[in-house]
């Protein structure tokens, strides 16, 4: 099977590495994008992850080549890298927090937290990517390597994105009514709102939505305040925000019924589109830091399981 590399063949391992490290790349492309959220910038932004991208690739590549003439530095090289992305978590962690203040309506740190890992985990992706390329056009040759390759891209576009809100709860449009000072989305209670000309803004483009989990691991993880604020967030991203700052009584707002888990969302958007907003609030990803699996538990097995 490695006969190739007995026989001393530099040019066949040459373009395993340059395979390996086409895949890696090819990959990495397929998990960058610019998308609502305006991150990673353009072209700065992107920029800097594709250098990494193909960082992360040559190191998979070099991998196989490297430990089969027993260089074993290369693990260490490995191993140097997996810091090095660690710090690249830590760089996105600090610069999104210190972006977040700046929003309106901020991402929070759990949202933050979900990004920073995913940066993180996509550069293992294009490492894995670009080791398995290169393994098998080395062993087996370059249209092997070839198929191996498709194959990796292929399971790179499965992980690359997670479940909605839609997995673990429905959405409905909800009125926003207000009785006297107190301000309700359906019937449950949002906050109580003192100002006239509040009162009349919120009468005018006050949009609500309820939504609804499936079972007790969507109330759990709905729950959870960084999975509301990046409900509340991609919701102004989207469809603006009618305010500005140092109006707290304008500020969207999530708030749970604490009875049956249903979490009410209101928002001042500046597209009043309910339907659009129903969508949008769908499509929220579910932040891995967020999820809770009470059903999981051993004295709930057996009870409920979780939906989608």
């Amino acid at each position: 099977m490695w006969e190739h590399l007995k026989t001393g063949q530099p040019h066949h391992v040459l373009y395993g590495i340059m395979l390996g490290v086409a895949f890696g790349l090819c990959s990495r492309l397929m998990m960058l994008r610019t998308d609502y959220r305006q991150y990673p910038t353009y072209p700065h932004g992107r920029i800097i992850h594709i250098s990494l991208g193909v960082i992360a690739a040559a190191l998979g590549a070099v991998a196989i080549p490297a430990l089969y003439k027993k260089d074993f530095t290369a693990i260490t090289f490995l191993t140097l890298a997996a810091q090095q992305f660690r710090d690249v978590r830590n760089m996105e962690r600090q610069t999104l927090s210190k972006i977040d203040s700046m929003e309106l309506v901020q991402r929070g740190s759990t949202y933050i937290e979900g990004i920073a890992m995913v940066f993180e985990g996509r550069n293992y992706l294009v490492i894995l990517s670009s080791l398995l390329t290169s393994l098998a056009s080395l062993a087996l040759g370059l249209p092997f390597g070839i198929g191996m390759g498709v194959l990796t891209l292929l399971f790179v576009n499965f992980l690359k994105s997670g479940k909605s809100v839609s997995h673990i709860a429905k959405a409905e449009i909800a009125e926003v009514r207000q009785d006297g000072p107190d301000l309700f989305v359906g019937d449950i209670y949002i906050m109580n709102v003192g100002l006239s000309a509040n009162q009349q803004i919120i009468a005018d483009r006050g949009l609500g939505i309820i939504l609804t989990p499936y079972n007790p691991n969507g109330k759990a993880t709905l729950s959870n305040l960084g999975q509301r604020q990046a409900i509340l967030f991609d919701l102004s991203t989207i469809l603006g925000v009618y305010r500005d700052d140092g109006e707290p009584a304008l500020v969207p707002m999530a708030k749970l019924d604490i009875k049956d888990g249903r979490l009410a969302v209101f928002l001042l958007p500046q597209e009043k589109d309910a339907e659009k907003a129903k969508a949008v609030v769908l499509k929220v990803p579910i932040l891995e830091s967020a999820v809770r699996m009470p059903t999981e538990a051993s004295v709930n097995r057996g009870e409920e399981r979780q939906h989608g």
